[in-house]
């Protein structure tokens, strides 16, 4: 086992397009790091850097304190999952898991007894006998898996390993592969577009935009405190609600169109830079499930922490409802929100642009809601959890 470490690594294509830019990330024994970001983000070029199937153009890559840069794939002692099973049909499991210590000539009754281990890990001690096409999806994958984990390798590479799975085997298969993951205790890169997949997965993300890491950290402290609007839009589900505010002049306040909302102590105590803001615009985050229904409310609606919208769709969904509305306010829009929420056009801006329209939302209310399609909405708004950024930087307040 190692830890691994890079030290401003970028790769830059003859073209001179820059695919990974000045990436520093250490994975240490054991851990589950998760890269995610958009097509074209530069994690999967990232990831073959590590296997060395891509030379690294400049910084540094090393495994258990030694420097890598220059040694073949063979002798990495890395073990990669790719989406495809890479299964040879005509085998057996036990002879597809095993093959690769048969071409190293490892005896016999090691090759048994390492097979065996791996399947017993992975559940498919019953199927050694059987081919690949008398296996399932997920079958396959783990038999993938057993192949990587008997070579018992250094550092895991997996590339978007469940993406061709149907929806109830990846919520299975990713609770495997972190048991798995768990077990073997192996440093772990793992890629994924899919950001649920590495919320749910990951003992830390790391989030690539245009081949730049735009924030490492847990799961739940990128949720919480994302450091840039990129960040803050591209990681939940539905995706942050992001409106141009105004600070007041006194910063106890922000007004959302022509809604005022009140700033409560405790948040300014902990935005202390927002003063800075004073009678400027700043970007509104929202969260959706920062928005629920003000009639259910015992007190009823508080004054200066509520928004009025029209409700556009609510998608019953058993325990909660996505209310989907319209709001008289200013979107925060930029060629990363729409990149991070999958709207992205071609040919879009880079810098923030400000579209003053009715703005789209989404709200996370309780289905004891009797909001519907076309009725006028009061959201209470837990003012608490706001976020702010800069307009001009996108950078987190």
């Amino acid at each position: 086992m190692a830890t691994v470490n890079l030290d401003k690594v970028s790769k830059v294509y003859p073209n001179g397009f820059a695919a990974v830019s000045d990436l520093d990330l250490d994975v240490t024994e054991g851990e589950l790091m998760v890269l995610v970001g958009p097509s074209g983000s530069g994690k999967t070029t990232a990831l073959r850097m590590v296997a060395g199937l891509e030379e690294i153009s400049s910084g540094t890559l090393s495994m258990g304190g030694r420097v890598v840069n220059d040694l073949a794939p063979k002798d990495r002692n890395v073990a990669m999952v790719f989406q495809s099973y890479a299964l040879y049909p005509h085998m057996t499991v036990a002879e597809n898991i095993g093959f690769s210590l048969k071409l190293r000539k490892v005896p016999k009754d090691q090759i048994r007894s390492k097979v065996g281990d791996a399947a017993g890990l992975l559940g498919l001690t019953e199927y050694l006998d059987r081919k690949p096409a008398q296996l399932s999806g997920g079958q396959r994958q783990r038999v993938a898996m057993g192949r990587a984990i008997v070579r018992e390798p250094s550092v895991f590479l997996m590339d978007e390993p469940l993406s061709n799975l149907d929806a109830k085997m990846r919520v299975q298969m990713r609770a495997e592969i972190s048991r798995i993951q768990r077990r073997v205790g192996v440093a772990t890169f793992y890629v994924t577009h899919d950001q649920t997949e590495a919320m749910t997965m990951g003992d830390r993300v790391a989030v690539l935009h245009k081949g730049r890491l735009q924030q490492v950290g847990t799961p739940q402290s990128l949720y919480e405190s994302p450091d840039n609007i990129f960040v803050a839009a591209f990681i939940g589900s539905p995706a942050m609600n992001l409106y141009e505010a105004m600070v007041s002049p006194g910063a106890d306040e922000v007004k959302i169109g022509a809604q005022p909302l009140a700033l409560p102590e405790a948040l300014r105590r902990s935005r202390p830079a927002l003063a800075a803001y004073r009678d400027r615009k700043v970007v509104v985050g929202i969260r959706p499930e920062h928005l629920s229904d003000s009639a259910l409310s015992p007190a009823g609606a508080v004054p200066g922490s509520t928004l009025a919208a029209d409700v556009e769709l609510v998608e019953a969904l058993g325990n909660e409802w996505q209310v989907h509305f319209f709001i008289e306010a200013v979107t925060a829009r930029s060629e990363d929100t729409d990149l991070a929420t999958g709207t992205a056009e071609l040919g879009g801006q880079a810098t923030l642009q400000m579209e003053k329209t009715k703005t789209f939302g989404v709200a996370r209310v309780s289905p004891r809601s009797t909001l519907h399609a076309g009725s006028r909405a009061s959201f209470s708004v837990d003012t608490e959890h706001l976020h702010f950024f800069d307009p001009e930087t996108g950078l987190a307040i």
